[in-house]
C-alpha cells in the first residue's frame, strides 16, 4: 500500500514537471520578435484600412506606434517609390523625429516592403 501510494506520487511529480518544461519550450518558440510583431500589426492595421475603404495611395503612415513592437511604425509606401511617398507628411512623424527607430513598410495592397 505504501509503495503504491509512493508511486503515485513519483508518477504526478514526474508527469508535472514535464508538462511544464513542454510548455515553456512552447512558449519560448511561438513568441514572434520585435520585428515579427511589428510586421504583423503593420500589415493588420493596413488590411483594416482598406476594409474601412480608406485611399492609401497618397502612402500614409498608419501608426506612429505599434502594440508590442516599441520604437516601430508602421508606414505605406509604394513599390516602386513615387514621389509622394517621399513627402514628409505622409511619413510617420515618429520615425522622421527619431522617437521610432525602425519602420515597416507595405505597398497599397498591404504586402511587405521592407521593415528595418
Amino acid at each position: 500500500m505504501l509503495l503504491t501510494i509512493i508511486s503515485i506520487i513519483f508518477v504526478s511529480v514526474f508527469l508535472s514537471g514535464c508538462v511544464g518544461q513542454t510548455k515553456e519550450r512552447t512558449e519560448g518558440t511561438s513568441r514572434l520578435s520585435p520585428k515579427e510583431t511589428a510586421i504583423s500589426e503593420c500589415k493588420a492595421l493596413c488590411e483594416s484600412a482598406l476594409e474601412r475603404g480608406e485611399d492609401l495611395s497618397n502612402g500614409p503612415c498608419l501608426a506612429n506606434e505599434l502594440e508590442g513592437a516599441d520604437g516601430w511604425v508602421c508606414d505605406v509606401a509604394h513599390s516602386p517609390r513615387q514621389a509622394v511617398d517621399n513627402d514628409p507628411s505622409n511619413q510617420c512623424s515618429a520615425y522622421r523625429a527619431g522617437v521610432a527607430t525602425h519602420f515597416v513598410e507595405v505597398d497599397t495592397n498591404c504586402e511587405l516592403i521592407r521593415a528595418i
